[in-house]
């Protein structure tokens, strides 16, 4: 199988690289320094689960050297994705199949919007996983799985194919949810909280999840995504919030997410995509997101100092 990784980050790199050790054919898309250090050491991966090289390498900076491939990764940032969306034209066959690994949930409207439905299924993944240097991806925690499916929730050939060529990488998981979207809902519940409320404490987990008032609004903020869901007709498990605070309790202590990563350093971050988009989705419904309105406007001004909209 061909396939291309668009935007060779930590989870790109990770599954991309999984990918091409189990003997696909991956073509990473980079840039700048971490292209260089690709084409010239190869790929090196990091992981708890043991590390790897892939060398050589397929990279490339621009789709138009790739042309068609059979499936697209897109582990872009999620601001990033309507951009991605026009640049990912030229690797489009008739059959080519583009997924999603994003935080948040509107990635497969917008990426279908430019591509067309037919194209692109619903995705994520999950793990904890940063590029450390040029060349260079570190996985440092979660068990990584990724999971996807078609939008409408039908089985289908070719996802049963790409299902296939993920069961014969190693040091992951993969799975078809019955409702792919019911999924990356269930993800949004977990990330955008921990996203959030990580980067209003500036704490690691094993911090947030071990004083009260903290903890406290992990939960809420998980509730309020959970109510946004419920009043778009998602149906998310029953015990949910439960289900993913338990999840939360057994991650390691040190773990902080991307989005928290990202602010703390004082780039430009996930913010809108997640705790931004729960507010507007919420605001659609007249729902009440307090914790989540208190996170974004709290976060919001170094959001825009990171973009240089404010001094």
């Amino acid at each position: 199988m061909r396939i291309a990784i668009f935007g060779t980050g930590g989870v790109g790199g990770y599954f991309g690289g999984r990918l091409a050790q189990a003997g696909e054919e991956v073509i990473f898309i980079a840039r700048g320094e971490h292209l260089k250090a690709i084409h010239q050491n190869g790929l090196r991966v990091d992981s708890i689960l043991g590390d790897f090289i892939i060398s050589p390498a397929q990279a490339a900076d621009s789709p138009a050297e790739i042309g068609a491939v059979d499936l697209v990764l897109v582990t872009v940032k999620a601001w990033q994705v309507m951009e991605a969306a026009e640049a990912i034209k030229p690797l489009l066959g008739t059959e080519t199949v583009v997924i999603p690994l994003e935080n948040g949930v509107d990635a497969p409207d917008q990426l279908a919007a430019v591509l067309g439905a037919e194209h692109v299924l619903g995705g994520l993944c999950q793990i904890s996983v940063f590029k450390a240097a040029p060349g260079h991806i570190k996985h440092v925690a979660i068990q990584p799985r990724i999971a996807f499916g078609e939008m409408d929730g039908k089985l289908s050939e070719r996802v049963e194919r790409l299902r296939q060529a993920f069961e014969r990488a190693q040091g992951l998981t993969v799975s078809i949810p019955p409702d792919i979207c019911a999924a990356m809902w269930e993800k949004f519940l977990f990330i955008a909280a921990i996203s959030g409320v990580g980067s209003v404490t500036r704490q690691p987990v094993g911090v947030m999840r071990s004083v009260p008032e903290v903890r406290g609004m992990l939960l809420s903020a998980m509730e309020e995504i959970e109510m946004v869901a419920t009043g778009r007709k998602i149906v998310l498990p029953p015990g949910v919030v439960h289900k993913t605070m338990t999840f939360i309790d057994g991650m390691p202590p040190a773990t902080m997410a991307s989005m928290q990563r990202d602010i703390m350093e004082g780039r430009p971050s996930e913010l809108e995509a997640q705790n931004g988009a729960v507010v507007r989705l919420a605001k659609e419904m007249d729902i009440q997101v307090p914790t989540h309105a208190f996170i974004y406007a709290s976060l919001l001004p170094g959001e825009l100092k990171a973009r240089g909209k404010i001094t």
